[in-house]
């Protein structure tokens, strides 16, 4: 493949998640294209299996589709030094209100690689135990626990759209089978 390369980058927005870029590439043959660029510090996920194998989602409304979605918790890094595995313990505990006595590391996602660089690393929470739920002011979050085969029938029926959720869980399950 021929080489493009990056000759200018300049921000057009900063808000409280993302920075978007507008960046002037070279490409093989001379000409230059613009593409846009979003950047994100990144994001940490959870898969929590409660002692019964129920796994917990939260239902959450969420602006960009107008709508509630069902996902496992999720929240992004406060900034880009901090651990993912402190980031996933303290979103577990904010929207689900429970602590994890055994966190491992499953799985590692790009989310959109063709305009952004949000990676969004993703934990499994055992040993669960109850604590409290420690909510933004602008989260209202219901958690809800399903079997694996549940959240498969939401998945394949469309109520699941989460891309994050889909393909943690469906690496979960795969996960838990070599176990």
């Amino acid at each position: 493949m021929e080489e493009l390369k990056r000759i200018n980058r300049t921000l057009k927005y900063e808000g409280s998640i993302l920075k978007v870029y507008t960046d002037e590439i070279q490409l093989p043959n001379s000409n230059i294209a613009h593409w846009d660029y979003i950047h994100h510090n990144g994001a940490t996920a959870i898969v929590p299996i409660r002692k019964d194998g129920k796994i917990l989602l939260v239902r959450q409304y969420r602006n960009a589709l107008d709508r509630e979605t069902l996902e496992i918790p999720a929240g992004k890094l406060d900034d880009k030094n901090e651990k993912p595995i402190l980031c996933a313990l303290r979103e577990l505990e904010e929207e689900t209100g429970y602590v994890a006595g055994k966190i491992t590391h499953l799985i590692t996602l790009c989310t959109w690689v063709a305009f952004t660089n949000e990676k969004i690393e993703v934990y499994v929470a055992e040993e669960l135990k109850s604590t409290m739920q420690h909510l933004d002011e602008d989260e209202f979050i219901d958690v809800e626990a399903y079997t694996i085969e549940e959240i498969k029938e939401k998945i394949f029926s469309g109520e699941i759209q989460d891309a994050k959720t889909i393909s943690s869980l469906l690496a979960y399950e795969n996960w838990k089978k070599k176990e």
